[in-house]
């Protein structure tokens, strides 16, 4: 038998490509990105700070929570009167976001007292009503903190997005209403003046009538006097 030479060079290895070098235009907006990610960290932690002292100062006006929830077209119809009569105690929300943009939530028991927990009595209510009734009530507020579905993500939502950033435009609509009240009466005291001038005008010529008549009858009295 003759054995086979083994051949002094060893296999060679393919040599791994480099990836592709990035274009200008890839580079561009990737520095971009990086850019843009680093002016957003800056701005959250800044809107941060702008939000905590804002939620002190919030705290501090008496029933302020409930009145921007209730002002709220959308959140309001989703409230009962039992919600609304407990969200008089509430005095601070608070939203805590992750570097990665990501919200997440983590449930807080609430603890009820005896008689007061208004989960259990929205559940039982909603078991023992009829389709119409069902349809009709909502669940209770405080539900939406503890269903972890994706059903009231919206609701949720409303509350991050468009309620917290700016709670003053809510609050301040009764008084927005008032000062059109305000506005309405003055309209009807102007008008009330226009009438009461147009009825002294009009006073004014039955008297001016009322004294020609009298002086044409004293005219044709004169003429009798002298025939």
């Amino acid at each position: 038998m003759v054995s086979k030479r083994q051949s002094p060079l060893s296999p060679q290895k393919k040599k791994s490509r480099p990836p592709p070098a990035l274009g200008p235009e890839e580079t561009s907006a990737s520095a971009a990105s990086e850019e843009i990610l680093k002016v957003e960290q800056k701005y959250k932690k800044i809107c941060q700070l702008f939000f905590q002292k804002g939620s002190e100062l919030m705290a501090k006006i008496p029933n302020f929570g409930v009145t921007i929830f209730v002002n709220h077209p959308q959140v309001s119809t989703l409230l009962g009167e039992e919600d609304k009569e407990t969200l008089h105690y509430l005095t601070r929300v608070e939203f805590h976001l992750y570097e990665n943009d990501d919200p997440s939530s983590k449930s807080t028991e609430i603890k009820w007292k005896s008689g007061k927990d208004l989960m259990k009595y929205s559940s039982q209510t909603q078991n023992k009503a009829s389709r119409k009734r069902q349809h009709e009530e909502p669940e209770s507020f405080f539900t939406w903190f503890t269903d972890h579905s994706d059903a009231g993500a919206d609701e949720l939502d409303v509350i991050k997005d468009d309620i917290w950033p700016n709670p003053l435009q809510y609050y301040l609509v009764p008084h927005m209403d008032d000062e059109e009240g305000e506005g309405g009466d003055d309209d009807d005291d102007e008008e009330e003046e226009g009438l009461e001038d147009i009825n002294e005008e009009g006073d004014e010529d039955e008297s001016e009538e009322d004294e020609d008549d009298d002086e044409g009858e004293d005219g044709e009295e004169d003429e009798r006097e002298d025939d």
